[in-house]
Order: C-alpha cells, then sequence, then structure tokens
C-alpha cells in the first residue's frame, strides 16, 4: 500500500483542497495562529505543516490574504506554494508523506484491533481489503481530512467499544484521549457524541439480561438506573477529558491569533449563521481568555453546518444541482469500489441470511449482547450513511470513507465464518469420518476458490489502476468512462495539470488555452504557453484543455431551480472530439479557428440537434 501512495502521488499536482490546507498547516505550526481554514481542526494539517519545518519554506505574512482578508486561504495557499520562491513540488511530497504513514499506521490498527476480537485470519483479509482499495488509496496520498476522518472514526468507536466491555479507570482515559484526537480531525466526527450516547444506552439494556431475570417491576427500573448512571458518569468523563484534550491543542493554535482580529474574523464569517443563540455562545467564548481556543473550535462546528445546509453546485449523472441526490452515495459507492468486493459483500450477505434462515430460534437481543461489537458497527454504518444522504453536501464518495473500514470487517468476518466448518468432535463410524474428511476438504473447496479467485481480482483492479486511483471507477462503467457519472473529487480534483504540462512539451505545443480546476498553477508549470479560457470568451482555437469537473458541469442538465446562462454552457465545444487526456481529467482539443459568424452558425446548428434537445446528458 506504501509503495503505491507514495509513486502514485509523485506526478500529481496540487489538488482542490491541498491548496488550503497546506499553507493553513505550516502556519498553525509556525505562526501558531489559526486564522486559515479555520472550518476544519487541525490535526491532520498539523501533520503536513510538521514535515515542511525542516525545508524552511518562505511564508510571507505582509500579504493582503494574510494581514487582511478574512480567510484568505486560497489566495495565500496560491502564493505560498507558487509566488513566494518556494519550490511547490517540494512542498507537496513532503507534506503528503505523513498521510501516507497515518494509512499505515491505520490499517496495522484495523489488522490489531479486529485480529485481537475476531482472530488473525479476520484482521488480514480486513487489512487486505483496506489495503488495496482504490477509494483509501485515492485519499490516502493527499493533504486532506478524509483520510483523518476514517483514522478519527475507527480509533474512537474501537476505544469506545473497548471501554463497554470493561469500563476500568485505563480504558476511560485511553477513551478519553482517543475521542479528543478524533474531535480535533475532521468536525464531521462531532458524530461520535450521539453514538457513544447510544451505544451506551444498547449497552445498559443488554448487558444486564442475565441479573434481571427475577426482579419485579420496581426492582427492574431501579437497578437499569442505578447501572445506567454509573455508566453516564463514565461517558461523561470520557467527554471532559476529550475537551481537556481539544483545548489544549486548540489553545496552541491561537496562542498569537489576535483577540480583536479572531473576535472580528468570527464574526464575518458567522454574519448568515441562522440560529444566533450558537453564534453569540461562539463570541462569547472567544471574547474570553480562557475560553478562547473553545470559541475557534465552535467557529469551526458552526461554519460545518452552515456550509453543509447550503450545498454545493455538483455534477452527477447528467444532470447539475446545488442541491443533493438522495441515491448520490449509493451510487457512488457501487461504482467507486472494486466489483469484486461488491460481489463478496453479496457472497456475505447470502451466506448469513441462509444461516439464519436455517436456524430454529434467534433472537436479536440475545445475538446483540453476544456480537455487541459487529451491531455497534453495523448501526454505526447505517446511521452514517443515513446522516450523509440526508446532507445537503455531494462533493465526492470520500465522504463516506469513515464506513469503509467497518464494511471489510464485516464482510470478512462472515466470509470467513462461511468458508470456516466445525469437524465432528467424536466420529462414531468409518462412514461418518469419511463424509466428514469429504466435507470439510473437499466439499469446501469450490468455497475457497470463490473467495480467493475474487479477492484476486479485487487486489488486481487496485494495482491496474495505477496511477489514476482518484478517477478510478470499477467495471460497471470504467475508469475512462467515470466523468460522464460523477466528477468533482470522485474523478477530477486537479490531479493532472503536471501531466498536461508534461503532453505540452512532448508535442512542442506553443500556446494553449486552459479551462482548469484544481489547486495546481497552470502559469507556474506552463509559463507563457497558457491562456486562462472560459466558456464565455467564445471559441478558443488551436489547443484547447478543459477539466472534467467544468466541462461535464457545463454540459449536464441544471435541475432544482438551478440556472446557467447559455454563453457559460460550452455549446460551441460540443460538436468537437478531444484529441487526448492528460491522465484521466483533462480533455485535449485541437480546434479549427473561428470568427464570430462561424460560432453562431455551429451553435445554431447544434441547438437544432436531436443530442442537444434531448438534454444531451453525457
Amino acid at each position: 500500500m506504501f509503495v503505491l501512495l507514495f509513486l502514485s502521488a509523485w506526478n500529481d499536482s496540487a489538488i482542490m483542497d491541498e491548496l488550503a490546507h497546506i499553507p493553513a498547516g505550516y502556519s498553525y505550526i509556525m505562526e501558531r495562529d489559526m486564522r486559515l481554514n479555520p472550518e476544519h481542526p487541525p490535526l491532520a494539517k498539523d501533520l503536513a505543516g510538521l514535515a515542511l519545518v525542516f525545508l524552511h519554506p518562505n511564508f510571507p505574512t505582509n500579504v493582503k490574504p494574510w494581514a487582511e482578508d478574512i480567510n484568505g486561504q486560497w489566495d495565500m495557499g496560491s502564493i505560498f506554494l507558487y509566488h513566494a520562491g518556494n519550490n511547490p513540488d517540494q512542498i507537496l511530497h513532503w507534506a503528503r508523506f505523513p498521510f501516507m504513514l497515518l494509512a499505515i499506521l491505520l490499517g496495522w490498527i484495523l489488522y490489531k484491533w479486529t485480529g485481537n476480537r475476531f482472530g488473525s485470519q479476520v484482521g488480514l483479509l480486513t487489512l487486505f481489503f483496506f489495503a488495496l482499495s482504490p477509494t483509501f488509496l485515492a485519499h490516502s496520498r493527499y493533504v486532506t481530512t478524509d483520510l483523518a476522518a476514517s483514522f478519527g472514526f475507527f480509533i474512537g468507536i474501537a476505544a469506545f467499544i473497548d471501554f463497554l466491555e470493561a469500563p476500568t479507570r485505563r480504558n476511560i482515559i485511553r477513551a478519553g484521549i482517543v475521542f479528543g484526537i478524533a474531535e480535533l480531525l475532521k468536525f464531521s466526527l462531532f458524530l461520535l457524541v450521539p453514538l457513544y450516547g447510544i451505544a451506551a444506552l444498547a449497552w445498559i439494556f443488554l448487558a444486564h439480561d442475565e441479573h434481571i431475570k427475577n426482579l419485579t417491576r420496581k426492582e427492574y427500573w431501579r437497578h437499569y438506573a442505578r447501572h445506567g448512571a454509573v455508566l453516564l458518569g463514565k461517558v461523561i468523563l470520557i467527554g471532559l477529558v476529550g475537551l481537556v484534550v481539544v483545548w489544549s491543542v486548540y489553545e496552541y493554535h491561537v496562542w498569537n491569533y489576535p483577540p480583536d482580529r479572531q473576535i472580528r474574523d468570527a464574526t464575518q464569517i458567522l454574519s448568515s449563521y441562522g440560529n444566533r443563540t450558537f453564534v453569540n455562545l461562539d463570541f462569547w467564548l472567544i471574547r474570553h481568555n480562557p475560553t478562547r481556543a473553545l470559541g475557534q473550535y465552535m467557529l469551526g462546528l458552526l461554519m460545518v453546518v452552515q456550509r453543509a445546509a447550503g450545498g454545493n453546485t455538483t455534477y452527477f449523472w447528467g444532470e447539475v444541482s446545488s442541491t443533493s441526490w438522495w441515491y448520490y452515495f449509493p451510487i457512488a459507492y457501487a461504482l467507486k469500489e472494486t466489483l469484486a468486493f461488491h460481489l463478496l459483500t453479496l457472497l456475505a450477505l447470502g451466506s448469513l441470511i441462509v444461516a439464519w434462515a436455517h436456524r430454529a430460534r434467534w433472537h436479536i437481543r440475545a445475538w446483540m449482547r453476544e456480537h455487541f461489537a459487529e451491531a455497534f458497527m453495523f448501526f454505526f454504518i447505517i446511521f452514517y450513511w443515513a446522516y450523509s444522504m440526508h446532507a445537503n453536501l455531494n462533493i465526492g464518495v470520500r465522504h463516506i470513507l469513515p464506513t469503509f473500514p467497518f464494511i471489510y470487517l464485516l464482510v470478512s468476518k462472515r466470509l470467513l465464518g462461511w468458508l470456516h466448518l466445525v469437524a465432528e468432535p467424536n466420529p462414531q463410524t468409518t462412514r461418518v469420518w469419511l463424509q466428514d474428511i469429504y466435507r470439510l476438504h473437499i466439499q469446501s473447496i469450490p468455497k475457497y476458490l470463490t473467495v480467493a479467485v475474487l479477492a484476486f481480482w479485487a487486489g488486481f483492479q487496485a494495482i491496474d489502476a495505477f496511477p489514476h486511483y482518484l478517477s478510478y471507477f470499477n467495471e460497471l462503467v470504467g475508469s475512462a468512462e467515470g466523468y460522464r457519472y460523477i466528477t468533482d473529487s470522485n474523478y477530477d480534483w486537479g490531479q493532472d495539470l503536471k501531466r498536461l504540462a508534461d503532453y505540452v512539451d512532448e508535442h512542442n505545443i506553443d500556446h494553449i488555452s486552459l479551462d482548469y480546476f484544481g489547486g495546481g498553477s497552470p502559469e507556474y508549470y506552463l509559463g507563457d504557453k497558457f491562456q486562462p479560457w472560459s466558456s464565455s470568451r467564445g471559441p478558443a482555437s488551436g489547443y484547447f484543455a478543459i477539466s472534467a469537473t467544468f466541462r461535464q458541469g457545463a454540459y449536464g442538465t441544471p435541475i432544482h431551480g438551478l440556472v446557467r446562462k447559455p454563453e457559460d454552457s460550452y455549446l460551441w465545444l460540443k460538436p468537437y472530439e478531444p484529441i487526448a487526456r492528460a491522465g484521466e481529467s483533462i480533455f485535449i482539443y485541437q480546434l479549427p479557428p473561428h470568427n464570430i459568424d462561424t460560432y453562431a452558425q455551429v451553435q445554431t446548428n447544434y441547438i437544432d440537434t436531436p443530442q442537444y434537445q434531448e438534454g444531451d446528458l453525457f
């Protein structure tokens, strides 16, 4: 996994989010000032910042995005990477390196915890699916918070399960520290709060079944109230330990953040936030020095709530909308994870249904008590998917990435349970003994072959997709055609700009017009060969390149009240086919010279075609 991550990221240009995260992380470490990118907690970005310390890059603090702007993260990122005399490729390589190590650490913890609880075979198969997941390979190479969120949810849930099963002082402190670390990785991890509450409540009613059989109704509720109060107190203690961890880390990050600047920034950022009670509480926290750090944490949390409610303009399945589709994540998951793993998942579910059907009696309460960890993990998957499908933000399958390790674990456990057959403990006759040998060693061969072939197929897909993991789509549509269905961080995040520069050099192109989506700098990589372009400028001539996200966003059908002007729809480009691609995500055209009359005629002719009249989805 590490080799695939390191080599595949080497020639990737900066993706969109890295433009904000990398300078923010470096400023946190060196300036101890969190004015940039407050909508994400600092810990993941700190990893990138720490990796850059020994490079001593120039970080100008006398420029407008830092000194004057409110959260001028994008302009500051452009200055830091491309206009301050630094080497952007060197910065990208070193900033990404800690995230690759974090992926390896998550894999080790995943294997260790799973192996200790369910056996080393389950741990190894789970690790196999994780290490060769195209989605994890795609998002473990960049300075973003998606891998960090997956890490935080796994360690947070694992530590809380360990605490419930053994609520010792050591496990309370460990769960509290882990909870605090998780909250510092991404604000979506605030969902651990209701998850912990639901899990604790379920544990109270499941763990004491043997103690209540002979109790009266009054004694029954008294028993639950007593034990529930004790457990609730311990859960609150976990929360307090986590709060101390969050406060300590944020205190470092606002140490040199001028208080008047902090309150000014927060006031401007939250000016349109609906619930003023939370806003006023945040302002109160910021204005008091002992709680300034917690005020900064709350600011980020409110920003995330505000952005999720506002949505994001997205292309999906031939349509463009600023709202969401409830089926976005199920389809993204179906297309982005390997087809072989989907078949293994169906096999695991089928074997589970058959096993349940053959049981004479089956009690869900007893099963949940005996398999609490699996039940909690399954509930988390359902809970997180339901929350994500309801949210108004559809910009990538990465947003449900935290559920993937738990899916890999549950599928692995069920598959190995299906493969594992128990021998007859005391065969009474030679015939029974021979039948047992046949059942264990001959009849089970097709099962092992099926799982082995599908697992090999899943692993091969990860190797075969190298190095274009971000634009990977499984065999249902194919990576080359994936842009027709979903873009943005599912396909095109700006990662192929350096490959476009290589194409321009290899083909001796002295001028190219470009409409680019991403965190890279066309001026830096293409120099004076590059000319910025957009649909509204009219037809380009000669070589023209466009990112898949912008191309599909212009071609898709606006829905849900979204309005797009005809001049922003790239009508003049639709009659032409690209001659090549840079990587998978940047389309390259060679266009003939145009004049205004020719352009008008081309546009008129195209509007009259059946493809345009039918919506021209792709």
